[in-house]
This record gives C-alpha cells, sequence and structure tokens, in this order.
C-alpha cells in the first residue's frame, strides 16, 4: 500500500467519524427513509373521498407487506408525516413526523390518521405542498440516506408558483418525489378533470432516482395501490414499466408536456363558471 492510499484512507476515515460525529451531536434519529406522506383535499374532494384516503392510509401502513417493509430495512425503522394540502399556503399536519419501527408504531399512526376528519380547502397548489413537504425535513430530528414526498392528487396545479420550479428545489435537495394521480372522474367537479393526470405527474411533478407514478382509476383500487407504494418506497425498489415511469434526478430541461395546464383550466374557469377550487 503506498503512501498517497494510507493519507487518502486516513482522511476517510476522519471525514466519516466527523460526519458520525456531527450526527451525534444534532441528536437526529438514524432511520431508512424520511417519507412525507402530502394527500389533497381541495374542495373537489368529496367527504367521502377524503374519509377513504384516510381509511387507506391507515389500511397501508397497518398491513403485513409494509410492516415487513419497515422492518426489513437495514436500520429497521422510518420517519413519517401526513400532511393535507389544497392551494397556496393551505397545508396542515395531521401526523407530524413520527418513528416507526415496527406494527405498534404503524397501529398508532394509522389511529391517528382515522380520529377525526376535516373539511376539503380550496385550490390545488402542488408546487406549496412541495416546497412545505421540502422545507420540514430540515429539522426534523431524522437523518436517512433517503428523503421522500410522495404526493397525491385529483389535479394539476392551479394556485401558487410553478410546479417544475417546487419539483426543481426538492430534487437539488436530494429529495425523491413520487405520485399517486387520482384519475376518478366523479363528484361534482369531474367536468374539470385532467384526462391525462397520470402524465401531468409524471412530465411535471415526479423526479429522482427510482420515481414512480401510480394512477388510480377507481377509488376501490386505492387501498392496494397505496400499500403497493409504500412497499416501493420503503424498500427502493426499481419500479417496472409501463405503470411506473422514472425521470432524471435533475430533469433541467424543459418537458414537452405543458406543465402550466392547471393554470389555464382555472382561469378559464374562473371566466366561464366563477370557480374557486
Amino acid at each position: 500500500m503506498n503512501k498517497i492510499t494510507v493519507v487518502g484512507l486516513v482522511l476517510m476515515s476522519i471525514g466519516g467519524a466527523m460526519v458520525n460525529w456531527a450526527q451525534a451531536q444534532s441528536g437526529a434519529i438514524e432511520v431508512d427513509v424520511e417519507l412525507v406522506l402530502a394527500v389533497d383535499v381541495s374542495r373537489s374532494m368529496s367527504p367521502r373521498e377524503l374519509e377513504i384516503q384516510r381509511r387507506g392510509y391507515a389500511e397501508a401502513l397497518t398491513s403485513d407487506d409494509v410492516v415487513a417493509a419497515i422492518e426489513g430495512g437495514l436500520i429497521g425503522q422510518i420517519a413519517l408525516r401526513y400532511i393535507e394540502w389544497a392551494g397556496d399556503g393551505s397545508q396542515r399536519v395531521i401526523v407530524d413526523w413520527s418513528l416507526i419501527g415496527g406494527r405498534s408504531d404503524a397501529e398508532r399512526f394509522a389511529a391517528q390518521l382515522v380520529a377525526q376528519f376535516d373539511p376539503t380547502l380550496r385550490r390545488t397548489s402542488i408546487s406549496s405542498a412541495l416546497d412545505y413537504s421540502r422545507r420540514s425535513f430540515d429539522t426534523n430530528g431524522f437523518t436517512a440516506s433517503r428523503r421522500v414526498i410522495d404526493i397525491s392528487g385529483d389535479g394539476p396545479n392551479n394556485s401558487g408558483g410553478p410546479v417544475l420550479e417546487a419539483r426543481q428545489r426538492a430534487l437539488d435537495a436530494g429529495i425523491v418525489i413520487n405520485g399517486l394521480p387520482l384519475m376518478t372522474r366523479d363528484g361534482i367537479y369531474s367536468r374539470f378533470d385532467l384526462p391525462d393526470l397520470d402524465n401531468y405527474y409524471r412530465e411535471c411533478v415526479i423526479g429522482g432516482p427510482a420515481s414512480f407514478v401510480i394512477p388510480v382509476t377507481r377509488w376501490d383500487q386505492f387501498p392496494t395501490a397505496v400499500r403497493q407504494k409504500l412497499i416501493q418506497e420503503l424498500a427502493a425498489i426499481e419500479p417496472a414499466e409501463p405503470m411506473v415511469k422514472r425521470i432524471a434526478f435533475h430533469q433541467k430541461a424543459e418537458p414537452a408536456y405543458d406543465c402550466l395546464i392547471g393554470e389555464k383550466m382555472w382561469r378559464q374557469r374562473r371566466l366561464d363558471w366563477g370557480d374557486d377550487l
């Protein structure tokens, strides 16, 4: 072993020791993944759909497969936060950052999800939801090699800043974004649905290594889709086409898809109907 190699190994050892020391000093708890579940509760969602979402996540979190994925990680625990979002500045924390290390933790988290059901909020700002979720990682008291925002919604961004800019801010922070577009096409505002919402999510919302989209076209699919999504996120599984699609971690180029379609639809809706979703 030559002198240069020895010096390099010493420096790597010192560097690793400094990282571990910094983590110890910060008091950060090490987990396999830090995961934000960001769920759409805009006015286009009916009370029944809001309840289906909460119960679907609660059911998935306590399923044998998801609990096994949590316990089967290298560290065997994750950090989890559940928020609901709508328009620009409209976010609420339902269950704050929690350490999930097994079934009892998952059941406690799930119980908080279904303890009560809150009303809908106005508009749809995916960009604000991404920014809000991104900032929460900085002070959550956890550290992990993977940080993920899992965002679900039934429409495109139509409030707040452009979604592409918010996505890039998350990607620049090393955060992966996965999507669950809700394409059920029912309810009072179904006439304003985006027919290819799954493509919008693929081109304009998701990003990062192994990022993916799982569309939901019927509400009876929701619990299964959530369970599949959580397992893929927790295990960092490389998903297969055609159900899901990866994009580059740092996607600077403008996509061919019109990522301002939601803003344009909302302006037209205001002219035609005076709506304020």
